[in-house]
């Protein structure tokens, strides 16, 4: 056997079938004659388990017959060396989950209640649904393709400058009716999200997909956080411009009256049913918050908020929708923006209400401890061990909070 050279593979003969030209240097080094005319260059080698393996390494005209030799030498150095199996480590790589699989996978997987969040419980359909769009629009369009065994920590760190630089930002149309939906980047939406894609690349860590995970220790940029509050002059402001728009579903004006007065996030309110309020304990006992079920004291203003609206027999949703009473009130999130518009008020959410609500908590010194149980905070919420003894002292803060933001609101009406 001589050696392989681009003159031995063109001028090799053409059979009725496919016959080897092993090289005469290079052991284990050889081309594939096929009778259509193709010419594949390959490697023989044993694995380390002694098995026996072929892999192709390219087609001749593709690459040269110098370049096939110096993958040849590089495949067969990786055996020796480090007892690698190169075919087998290719097979795997053609059969390894894509990053976007592994995300329907984390998905259906969560679903079926399978993954653990972080209060140490099944996730809930709402964070499901949050966690689906990030999903859809930020990491299958910048990692979708790419093979989860391939995923190193620059990948990561890439994908967190592309979501800051707004790179997946984009306006989509809703399931409103003309509706607009706008997928915004920034700092905030690439941490948050690199904390989801952290927590899926865990799920494939402990499917054993991967050994470890890429994304653990990889720096994620830091973001303003809410801060903003409302001070007295904005509460009467708000409490004014909730009395002058008449015009407005009571839904909206006694939603919103209940977001000031409660701490509550906007979802609680949105969900609440009669059956979760206790006037007379003064509370409101959740079934399905998003820390889990807990229970919220509320003060007198609150208690008084709601007789005026109860009905005969209290039943579904206290806020009911306004064309089907049988379905919630949908349009909260959009009542707040309409009425923080005409009270001329900048930059506040119903988010922007809870932090307040605690705000003013702290203004009157109650501890953090004390706040956090009221509003509903992840290890401060009162639970249903507790359903028969709320701490009087919990309620009694709940009313001196609740009736100080509603003096504000008032002033001068």
């Amino acid at each position: 056997m001589s050696k392989l050279t681009k003159t031995v593979v063109d001028r090799a003969e053409l059979r009725e079938k496919q016959y080897t030209i092993w090289d005469g240097d290079l052991k284990g080094f050889g081309v594939f004659i096929h009778p259509t005319g193709t010419k594949t260059y390959f490697v023989d080698y044993r694995a380390a388990q002694g098995t026996r393996r072929r892999m192709t390494i390219g087609r001749h005209g593709s690459i040269t017959t110098e370049q096939a030799r110096k993958l040849a030498i590089e495949t067969m150095g990786g055996v020796v060396l480090q007892r690698d199996d190169p075919l087998l480590e290719r097979r795997t790589r053609r059969a390894s989950l894509t990053v976007a699989e592994l995300c329907d996978n984390y998905l259906i997987a969560a679903r079926k209640g399978l993954v653990i969040g972080r209060a140490g419980k099944a996730k809930k359909n709402t964070t499901l649904a949050t966690d689906e769009g990030r999903i859809e629009r930020h990491i299958k369009p910048l990692l979708g393709r790419k093979l989860v065994v391939d995923l190193k920590r620059p990948d990561i760190t890439k994908f967190i400058r592309d979501v800051t630089a707004g790179k997946t930002a984009v306006k989509e149309k809703s399931t409103k009716p003309r509706g607009v939906t706008l997928v915004a980047g920034g700092a905030g939406t690439a941490t948050r999200t690199t904390g989801l894609l952290g927590g899926i690349l865990s799920y494939a860590v402990s499917e054993g997909i991967l050994e470890s995970n890429p994304a653990h220790g990889v720096s994620k940029p830091a973001y303003k956080k809410r801060d903003r509050r409302l001070i007295a002059a904005e509460f009467r402001k708000l409490g004014n411009a909730l009395i002058e728009r008449d015009n407005e579903p009571w839904q909206a004006i006694v939603g919103i009256k209940l977001l000031a007065l409660t701490g509550c996030r906007l979802g609680e309110i949105v969900k609440l049913k009669w059956e979760e309020v206790d006037m007379e304990g003064q509370a409101l006992r959740l079934g399905d918050s998003k820390t889990g079920a807990s229970i919220r004291p509320i003060g007198k203003p609150v208690v008084d908020l709601l007789q005026s609206v109860q009905p005969d027999k209290p039943a579904g949703f206290v806020l009911s929708g306004v064309r089907n009473p049988n379905i919630s009130y949908g349009s909260l999130d959009s009542a707040v923006a309409r009425l923080v518009n005409a009270a001329g008020l900048e930059g506040v959410t119903a988010h922007t209400l809870r932090h307040s609500f605690a705000s003013v908590a702290a203004d009157l010194n109650y501890s953090d401890s004390t706040i956090g149980s009221i509003i509903g905070h992840a290890g401060s919420t009162v639970t249903s061990r507790y359903t028969h003894r709320l701490d009087s002292v919990l309620i009694n803060a709940a009313n001196n909070i609740s009736e100080e933001i509603n003096k504000q609101m008032n002033e001068g009406n």
